[in-house]
């Protein structure tokens, strides 16, 4: 029941919540527990799947892991090869002149012509150039006049001997008594005397006989002529030059001539291969950078026959005919050497191990275990080492092998050509 307000008072409704009855619907519970139920179930299965994901993964972590550490590790191998029927020992070598000769003047003067130049094939006798000589020409007129005066001194005197001996021998024939003793002993005397000035004065004659020679030799001089058949490789003069005889160090030379048909090769061979060249006769093959294309036959002519004891080398000689020449002296070339054979046995460098004790090798056998054997190194050349002792021929030998690889150790083999494995090389 309401009471309706009095006049001028607002009306109040005031309504009481503690009586406003609740309706709930009876499945909602249900529902709600459900879906707590289902929410509950979903995370026990995904705990359960990412459990089973990872003990999965761990399984097959360790599962490889047994696997790999039962796996051998694989090398690769090269077998070894005794070193042949021989080798080729590459080198390098110079050219040089057959003959080389530095012309030097004679006599003193000035340059009056010159005849031939650099790169001018010249032969024996030519002549290069001629020297104006004014002093010896000189020295010579008064050697000529000193000769001719020598013999009429000799006119002389063998006039006055002829005389002397004539007298001598009328006194010494004269009848005993006629004239004295002494008289016939000054006779014999003066004979005597006129016969050694006779000798003195031929002897003078042959003296200034022999500085006209002497001067007559050196004219000849004044032309300059080759020595022998060759190419004029020098010129260091010219016309009007002052020249001056001899070969001192304050001397300027005139010509340099070399004869380059044969051509000598010269090289320096190591100690270690020197014994198979000290004797003449090895095969050489000669190349030269600026031939391409080009090479050359020979044999070793001769040797030192000692070794360098400063470079430790064997100073080898080469002789080529050079008809065309073709090599100039002062070349550099490539010279070869085939080389018989060592008896030594190649590897690859790359098969070389280096210990605290030495040179080693890894032999690698049938069964796949490693053998570290130590060798002795006869010859490196480089990419293929040449060993005197530690292998046999066919023995397999481990390239670059890590060195977590123990003595004893099984490994799997990977074998490679030989040309590849010496090929090869790589850092240890």
């Amino acid at each position: 029941m309401s009471q309706e307000p009095t006049s001028g008072t607002p009306a109040r409704h005031t309504t009481d919540d503690s009586t406003t009855p609740v309706h709930f619907d009876p499945t909602t519970g249900r529902s709600i527990r459900r879906a707590v139920i289902g929410v509950a179930v979903v995370f026990a299965v995904g705990f359960v799947a990412v459990f089973a994901l990872k003990w999965r993964q761990q399984h097959v972590l360790a599962a490889d892991a047994v696997t790999d550490a039962s796996r051998r590790p694989t090398v690769n191998v090269v077998a070894v090869h005794a070193s042949g029927k021989g080798r080729m020992l590459s080198l390098p070598g110079e050219t040089a002149a057959w003959f080389e000769s530095t012309i030097y003047a004679r006599v003193n003067g000035y340059v009056d012509h010159w005849y031939s130049d650099i790169g001018d094939h010249v032969h024996q006798g030519q002549t290069l150039a001629t020297i104006d000589t004014p002093e010896l020409d000189a020295q010579l007129v008064a050697a000529r006049a000193q000769l001719n005066a020598a013999e009429a001194e000799v006119r002389v005197r063998q006039a006055e001997a002829e005389l002397a001996t004539t007298t001598y021998e009328r006194w010494r024939d004269s009848p005993k008594g006629v004239v004295s003793e002494q008289e016939r002993d000054q006779k014999k005397a003066d004979f005597d005397s006129a016969e050694a000035r006779l000798n003195a004065a031929r002897a003078q004659v042959a003296l200034n006989q022999a500085d006209v020679d002497h001067y007559v030799a050196l004219t000849q001089f004044k032309k300059v002529t080759a020595p022998f058949d060759g190419t004029i490789v020098e010129r260091r003069i010219d016309i009007g030059n002052l020249v001056t005889a001899g070969s001192t160090a304050a001397t300027t030379p005139l010509y340099r001539v070399s004869q380059d048909r044969p051509i000598r090769v010269f090289v320096d061979v190591p100690q270690s291969a020197s014994g198979e060249l000290m004797k003449p006769g090895a095969p050489v093959l000669v190349r030269a950078d600026n031939l391409p294309g080009k090479s050359f036959d020979g044999k070793v002519t001769r040797t030192a026959q000692a070794i360098n004891p400063q470079a430790r080398t064997l100073r080898v000689e080469v002789d080529l005919p050079n008809g065309d020449r073709a090599l100039v002296p002062g070349l550099y070339v490539d010279v070869s050497f085939q080389l018989q054979q060592s008896g030594l046995f190649q590897v690859p460098a790359a098969a070389m191990v280096f210990r605290d004790s030495g040179p080693h090798v890894a032999i690698v056998e049938p069964n796949g275990q490693v053998r570290f054997r130590k060798v002795t190194i006869a010859r490196d050349e480089g990419n293929v080492v040449e060993l005197g002792s530690g292998v046999a021929d066919g023995d397999k030998v481990a390239l670059n092998i890590s060195s977590q690889i123990g003595d004893g150790d099984t490994v799997a083999v990977n074998e490679m050509p030989a040309a590849t494995g010496l090929a090869s090389r790589a850092p240890q």
